[in-house]
C-alpha cells in the first residue's frame, strides 16, 4: 500500500510544483508589463506639447487604470512632433481629383445621375448642403447682420419681361459662339485660344493650333500635341518652332479662321463667331404665344434695382446704404465646364451699395468694399497665397461701369475670377426709370437735392466660393509614417463641426453619457455620432470630411474625472476638458466667442 501511495504522491507533487512555478512567472511578467505601461504613459504625459492656457480648467488625460486596455490616442499620434505636412499637395492635385473627392464624400453629385446626368447642373449632397448653408450664413452675417447700413431682400426668380428689356439683357446678354461643322459640337469663342506655328529657321507660319482655356501648362501641352501632328502631316517632323502666342478666337480674322483647327475634329471646321443669348426662356400661364414669354433671371442684381424704392422707403435707410440678396440665377451656357465653376444653374450673393453721384465719390466706397470682401474671404478659410487681383481697364470694363476689380483664385484649371467689385454708376436705376416710367430718384435731406443714386456692386458666386474653399482646404500629411488626405476647412465652414466617439459601444453607462453630450451639441451645431471601429479609424473618417474636432468619451469620463478628450484635426493634439466646458470651448474655436 505504501508503494502505491508513493507512486501517486510523487506525480502530484511534481504537478503542484509546475502549477506554482507557472503562476509565479505569470505574476512576475504582469508586474513587469504594468511597470512598463505606466512608464510609457508617464513619459507621454511629460512630453505632451499641448499648452494649457493660464487659469484654464482643462486637465490633461491621466494614466488609465491598468485593467483598461483602451486608448483614445492612436499609436501614430503619440509622437510629439505631430503631422508632417505636405506643402506641395495642392500643386499636384488635378480637377478630376477634386470632382472625385466631392462625389465620394457626399459634397456634390452630378444632377440626374441615374439618367446619365445633365450637363451644367449639379446636386449638393449631405455634406455639400451643410457647407453651402454655412457659406451663405457666413456671408449674410458678415455683410448684412453685422452692418447697420445694409438690408436684405429675396426677390422672385421670374420678373416682368420688360425688366430684361430695360436692363439690356434681351439685346446684349450674349456670348460669342462657334460651331464645329464636322462634330456638331459648340464652343464659346472667348474660351478657345489659337496660336500660329512659326518655324524658327525660316520664320514661316505653317499652320495654327487651337486649344480650350485651361491653365498654362495644360494649354501648352495640348498645343504641342497638335503642332507635332501638323508638322508630321507636312513632312516637317522634328522642325523647331517659336513659342506659342495664344489669342482669343474672337480676335481671329476670317482668313485665319479658315486655317484654325477645331479642338473637336482637328480640322479647320469652325464657323465664324456669332452671338448667343444666354437667358432661359419659359412661358407663364396657359397661353404659349409671345405674350406668355418670360425668362429665368440671369442675375440677381435686377431684382434689387426694381425694388430700390420699396426697400429704401420701408427700411428708412439713408444713402449711403446697401441692399443684399442671395439667390439662384440661370444662364444657358454654351459649354458649361470646370465642374461647378461654370454651370447653368448657380447661386449668387450680391450687394448693391447706393452712394451719391460724383466723380470723386465712388473710389473710396469701392476701396472699402474691396477691403471688406478680402476680409470676408480670408475669414472663411480661403488661402491668401491662391488669391489674386485683376483691375479691369479699357475694353475689359462693362459699358456702364466706371471701375471693376476682380478677386481671382488659382484653381487646378488655372487662375479665374472668383468675385467682382464694380462701380456701376447709375445705369441700372436710370434704365428702369425710363422703362417703367416710375420715379426712382432719391431726395437727400442734408444737401436738399434729388439725384439718381450710383452704386458699388460686390458680387460673389456661392458655387465658385465653395469650389475655392474645397481647393483651399485640400491637404495631405503624414502621421507616424502613414499618409493622410483630409479637408482642412475653417471650423465655422466645416459641414460637421464635431464627431462624438464613445470609446466602446457595449457599455451602457459610457454610451449614455456620450449620447447625452451628443444631444446637447446638436442643438447648436451639426455634429456626428460614430461608435463603430477602432478609435484611430474613426479619427480618419472624421478627418476625411473636414470635421475639426473629435470628442472621445472613455472610462475615465464615467469613473474618474467627468471629462472628455478633444482631438484637433490639423495638429492631432489632444486636450482633456471637463464636460461642462465642452460647449464654451467649441464655441470659442468655431464661432470665435
Amino acid at each position: 500500500g505504501r508503494t502505491i501511495e508513493c507512486t501517486i504522491a510523487v506525480p502530484l507533487c511534481v504537478a503542484y510544483w509546475i502549477i506554482a512555478m507557472t503562476f509565479s512567472l505569470r505574476c512576475a511578467f504582469g508586474v513587469w508589463l504594468a511597470a512598463a505601461t505606466l512608464e510609457t504613459n508617464s513619459n507621454m504625459m511629460m512630453a505632451s506639447a499641448f499648452t494649457i492656457p493660464r487659469g484654464s480648467n482643462m486637465v490633461r488625460s491621466s494614466a488609465r487604470p491598468l485593467t483598461r486596455m483602451f486608448s483614445a490616442t492612436t499609436d501614430e499620434e503619440k509622437k510629439v512632433e505631430g503631422p508632417v505636412v505636405d506643402h506641395e499637395a495642392y500643386e499636384k492635385v488635378s480637377m478630376d481629383d477634386i470632382v472625385s473627392l466631392c462625389k465620394r464624400r457626399g459634397i456634390i453629385f452630378p444632377s440626374s445621375e441615374i439618367y446619365n446626368g445633365y450637363a451644367g447642373f449639379y446636386d449638393y449632397g449631405p455634406l455639400g448642403a451643410e457647407l453651402k448653408k454655412n457659406v451663405k450664413d457666413a456671408w449674410w452675417a458678415h455683410f448684412v447682420t453685422r452692418r447697420e447700413d445694409v438690408v436684405g431682400l429675396d426677390s422672385s426668380i421670374i420678373h416682368n419681361p420688360t425688366t430684361w428689356q430695360s436692363s439690356g439683357h434681351l439685346d446684349g446678354f450674349s456670348d460669342p459662339m462657334v460651331d464645329c461643322k464636322e462634330t456638331k459640337l459648340r464652343f464659346r469663342a472667348d474660351q478657345l485660344f489659337y496660336s500660329p506655328i512659326v518655324i524658327k529657321e525660316s520664320g514661316e507660319t505653317v499652320g495654327y493650333v487651337c486649344v480650350q482655356e485651361a491653365n498654362d501648362a495644360d494649354m501648352v501641352k495640348a498645343a504641342k500635341k497638335q503642332a507635332k501632328k501638323l508638322l508630321k502631316e507636312k513632312d516637317m517632323a522634328g522642325a523647331e518652332y517659336e513659342g506659342f502666342s495664344f489669342q482669343e478666337l474672337i480676335e481671329a480674322s476670317e482668313e485665319e479662321m479658315s486655317q484654325i483647327p477645331s479642338p473637336a475634329s482637328g480640322l479647320p471646321t469652325l464657323t465664324m463667331p456669332r452671338d448667343f443669348n444666354l437667358m432661359f426662356q419659359t412661358n407663364v400661364g396657359a397661353a404659349t404665344d409671345a405674350s406668355a414669354v418670360a425668362y429665368l433671371r440671369p442675375e440677381t442684381a435686377q431684382g434689387i434695382f426694381i425694388n430700390f424704392k420699396n426697400a429704401q422707403g420701408t427700411s428708412r435707410q439713408k444713402i449711403p446704404f446697401g441692399i443684399a440678396q442671395i439667390g439662384k440665377a440661370f444662364r444657358n451656357e454654351i459649354t458649361p465646364r470646370n465642374f461647378i465653376f461654370r454651370s447653368r444653374e448657380f447661386e449668387q450673393m450680391e450687394v448693391e451699395y447706393f452712394i451719391p453721384p460724383g466723380d470723386d465719390v465712388w473710389e473710396p466706397f469701392q476701396k472699402q468694399w474691396i477691403d471688406a470682401s478680402k476680409e470676408f474671404l480670408l475669414s472663411v478659410g480661403l488661402r491668401e497665397d491662391l488669391m489674386g487681383w485683376d483691375v479691369h481697364e479699357g475694353d475689359k470694363l462693362a459699358h456702364y461701369a466706371r471701375a471693376c476689380t476682380d478677386v481671382t483664385f488659382r484653381f487646378p484649371f488655372g487662375e479665374q475670377e472668383l468675385m467682382g467689385i464694380a462701380a456701376r454708376g447709375n445705369y441700372d436705376l436710370s434704365q428702369h426709370m425710363e422703362g417703367s416710367g416710375k420715379n426712382l430718384d432719391y431726395y437727400d435731406e442734408q444737401t436738399k437735392e434729388k439725384y439718381i443714386p450710383h452704386c458699388i456692386e460686390p458680387s460673389l458666386g456661392v458655387d465658385r466660393l465653395i469650389l475655392a474653399l474645397i481647393c483651399s482646404a485640400y491637404a495631405e500629411d503624414e502621421v507616424g509614417g502613414e499618409k493622410r488626405n483630409f479637408l482642412k476647412f475653417h471650423p465655422k465652414m466645416a459641414p460637421i463641426k464635431a464627431s462624438v466617439l464613445p470609446l466602446v459601444k457595449n457599455k451602457e453607462e459610457l454610451v449614455g453619457v456620450a449620447r447625452e453630450l451628443f444631444d446637447q451639441l446638436r442643438v447648436r451645431w451639426n455634429v456626428a455620432w460614430d461608435a463603430t471601429g477602432a478609435i484611430g479609424r474613426r479619427y480618419r473618417r472624421a478627418d476625411e470630411v473636414g470635421t475639426p474636432f473629435c470628442i472621445t468619451v472613455d472610462f475615465d469620463t464615467i469613473e474618474k474625472d467627468n471629462a472628455v478628450t478633444i482631438r484637433d484635426r490639423d495638429s492631432t493634439e489632444q486636450v482633456r476638458i471637463p464636460m461642462d466646458e465642452v460647449i464654451p470651448y467649441l464655441s470659442k474655436q468655431i464661432d470665435g466667442y
